[in-house]
């Protein structure tokens, strides 16, 4: 399926969250040792980050976290970090000034933030880091799920994959060029050019 094959030009009308963005924000990803589960959340290994101006990526930040709990395999395929790697990333503080830097009074973009943020929320009471000073968090997954279900995009519960939309409106695929290994910065490189594609369809 492609651009052109939109049965209905009118359905662009449902991707207004995206058209309405602010010129300026912060798309964010990370990469986990897994999923969340009986044992609570996993622990955060990278907080990847693209500032975004008019469109244009203007700064890229990759901050790597030593985790709480052991780096489970299956994780550990999707990012390709190694399970004793990650035993030697810095302590959690040692640079989250960074990232209170770089996103600072920012709109925050996920693609999938259900899990994200609710990590990034985890990572910074666990290691009582400073709150994040932003001015609030928008699910890309979520805000495409109406359109991409109107015009035949496949989508799970959440929304259709940032795979399946970097597919579709033929964006760069940056982790095809990495074996299909997800990096944080990466992902929020490719989540920042799927947006400016559905920012400017219409």
């Amino acid at each position: 399926m492609s651009l052109k094959s939109t049965v209905n030009p009118s359905l662009a009308a449902l991707l207004w969250p995206f058209h309405n963005l602010p010129n300026e924000y912060v798309v964010v990803d990370t990469e986990s040792t897994g999923l969340f589960d009986e044992e609570g959340a996993p622990g955060l290994i990278s907080f990847g980050a693209a500032r975004v101006k008019n469109g244009k990526v203007e700064e890229i930040l990759e901050v790597k976290s030593r985790p709480h709990r052991a780096l489970k395999k299956e994780a550990s395929l999707i990012n390709g970090f190694d399970i004793d790697e990650v035993k030697a990333f810095p302590l959690p503080i040692e640079r989250w000034a960074q990232v209170e830097a770089l996103v600072n009074g920012q709109l925050l973009v996920m693609h999938n933030a259900a899990f994200d943020w609710r990590l990034i929320q985890d990572h910074i009471q666990r290691y009582q880091l400073a709150p994040l000073n932003i001015t609030g968090v928008f699910c890309s997954q979520r805000a495409a799920q109406p359109w991409a279900e109107s015009i035949g995009i496949k989508c799970s519960s959440r929304g259709p994959s940032l795979d399946t939309l970097t597919e579709y409106l033929a964006v760069e695929n940056l982790r095809a060029k990495q074996g299909n290994i997800h990096h944080a910065s990466d992902d929020a490189i490719q989540t920042a050019a799927v947006i400016n594609k559905l920012v400017a369809y219409r």
